[in-house]
């Protein structure tokens, strides 16, 4: 048993609920505006059973694996060696454009805490407010240049009062998309479950854990969904705080932004870390003798008294990972289009990540197959028919949302 493993089922749920609840939070009372109330509470229960049930098959299958074994290691295990390598791809395919997401929301704020100011100094009808767009401000430069690519004016449109039956279709299907983003946490179940404590009835407490965070993230889903689309009705925002922010009290929004922001630059560093990591692994390897990959550089921290605290730098370091940043932001700035990234995101995570490798490492270690008993038959089509169905689920939303990014760019 490692030092670290002294997790309880209360600390574990803590640690779902809180991953659990990121920035597609913000676009459930757009969802649910977009689905109608009966297709909107639907939908986010199904996604809450799908999710339990399938995260439940990866806790199981990393339950049998040793514990000392890293993840990378436990998906070995269960998978070929050409699924392992596309299922670390679109880990990380994931993880950068979740950093993608967490850059526009925080930008998206930031702007909402300017513009709320500005207001509640100067009032509503206040023409010295109006210069703010309804985008974050470092955006425009994004939109500027899309707009003189394609020659065309940009006009945003956040009713749906002149929608064609198709629009409406693709909204719906967006809509599904970021329904789906906010229950995707399987990158990071199995890190949680290596903080339980190591005992015979770990699973039992994983499992139920697993349980309790699901529940409380679906009534506190439900909450804001109901609420928000309560509050709007069929004009509910994209970004729920930005439909409020501009109202009072002002100080309670710009409150909820400035913790919006604060955790979304944990949520970048954390995410972050691991794809800096492989990238600089990978050079060393390939590079071992080179002084810009290897070469560390002591720098002291501080004036006077205060300047004994040392850190070093490193060339690759610095200039890579800055790149990155720059690449991050540019992406952000020039697809600044909130519930279309959280569709896609969605689509592209969901269902490989939360169904498809965990159903088929679960098949592949009980050893069900087609040709086994009638209860074994029975047990790999339900699984595959859910693989399937989950498989349409993310086609659609994939459609809806490179449809509204062409949409916005005016590209159809």
């Amino acid at each position: 048993m490692k030092e670290m493993d002294v997790g309880t089922v209360w600390t574990v749920t803590a640690h779902i609920v809180t991953v659990v609840m990121g920035f597609a939070v913000l676009s459930l009372p757009w969802g649910m505006a977009e689905l109608g109330w009966v297709a909107g509470v639907a939908t986010l229960l199904l996604f809450a059973i799908i999710t339990f049930y399938t995260s439940s098959f990866l806790l199981q299958v990393s339950s049998y694996c040793q514990k000392k074994l890293h993840l990378h290691a436990r998906r070995q295990n269960h998978l070929s060696g050409k699924m392992y390598m596309v299922c670390g791809l679109v880990q990380y395919a994931i993880m950068i454009g979740s950093i993608i997401g967490f850059t526009l929301t925080a930008s998206i704020s930031m702007e909402a805490i300017q513009k709320s100011n500005c207001y509640h100094q100067s009032g509503h009808n206040a023409s010295s407010c109006t210069h703010f767009s309804h985008r974050p401000y470092m955006i425009g430069i994004g939109l500027a240049l899309a707009t003189i690519i394609l020659g065309t004016t940009w006009k945003e449109d956040f009713c749906h009062r002149n929608i064609t039956p198709a629009q409406k279709i693709w909204r719906m299907f967006r809509a599904l998309g970021n329904i789906a983003l906010a229950y995707s946490y399987s990158l990071v179940l199995i890190e949680i479950q290596d903080t339980m404590k190591s005992s015979e009835t770990e699973i039992k407490e994983m499992k139920r854990a697993n349980m309790a965070g699901v529940l409380i993230t679906t009534a506190l889903y439900l909450s804001c969904a109901c609420f928000g689309y309560a509050a709007f009705g069929n004009n509910a925002p994209g970004n729920m705080l930005t439909g409020f922010g501009f109202d009072e009290p002002f100080w309670l929004i710009d409150l909820a932004n400035i913790f919006i922001v604060l955790h979304l630059l944990g949520a970048y560093q954390v995410l972050a870390q691991p794809i800096y990591s492989v990238v600089e692994s990978l050079a060393r390897r390939r590079w071992p003798e080179s002084k810009f990959v290897t070469e560390e550089y002591p720098v002291v921290v501080g004036i006077g008294k205060v300047g004994n605290s040392m850190m070093s730098i490193n060339l690759l370091r610095l200039s890579w990972r800055s790149l990155f940043v720059g690449f991050v932001t540019l992406i952000a700035m020039a697809f600044p289009y909130f519930n279309e990234l959280l569709g896609l995101l969605g689509a592209i995570s969901y269902w490989p990540l939360t169904v498809y490798f965990p159903v088929k490492m679960y098949i592949a270690q009980n050893k069900i197959t087609p040709t086994a008993t009638s209860s074994c038959s029975i047990r790999w089509f339900s699984r595959q028919i859910l693989n399937f169905v989950c498989l349409l689920v993310a086609l659609a939303s994939l459609c809806g949302s490179l449809q509204g990014f062409a949409q916005a760019l005016r590209i159809i």
